[in-house]
C-alpha cells in the first residue's frame, strides 16, 4: 500500500500525494472516495494546472476503508504516492 500511516490502530490516519491525469482532472475523485469508503479527506496542498494536477490528502477513517478507497482511486488510474514529514510546514 502507497501510504505512510501517521497512527495506527483500527482507525487511522494516513497520508498520500494523488496525480491526477488529464482524463481525470474534472472527476470528483476526492469527493467520491470520501462518500464510498467512509474516509475523511483533507487536502493539504493540491497544485492544478488546465489538464492535470496533484492533491496531498490526509485520509482518516477505518484503516481497512481507507485501503479499500485506495485500490478504488488507484483502480481508477489515479496515481498514489506516499508523504512523509508535515506537508504543511513545507
Amino acid at each position: 500500500m502507497t501510504l505512510e500511516r501517521i497512527s495506527g490502530g483500527q482507525y487511522g490516519q494516513a497520508r498520500s500525494k494523488v496525480h491526477l491525469s488529464p482524463k481525470l482532472i474534472k472527476e470528483p475523485i476526492i469527493h467520491k472516495l470520501g462518500q464510498r469508503f467512509k474516509v475523511v479527506t483533507n487536502i493539504r496542498r493540491a497544485d492544478i494546472n488546465g489538464d492535470k494536477g496533484w492533491v496531498v490528502l490526509e485520509l482518516e477513517g477505518e484503516e481497512e476503508d481507507i485501503e479499500r478507497g485506495i485500490v478504488w482511486v488507484t483502480g481508477k488510474g489515479v496515481r498514489v504516492d506516499p508523504v512523509i514529514g508535515d506537508i504543511v510546514e513545507g
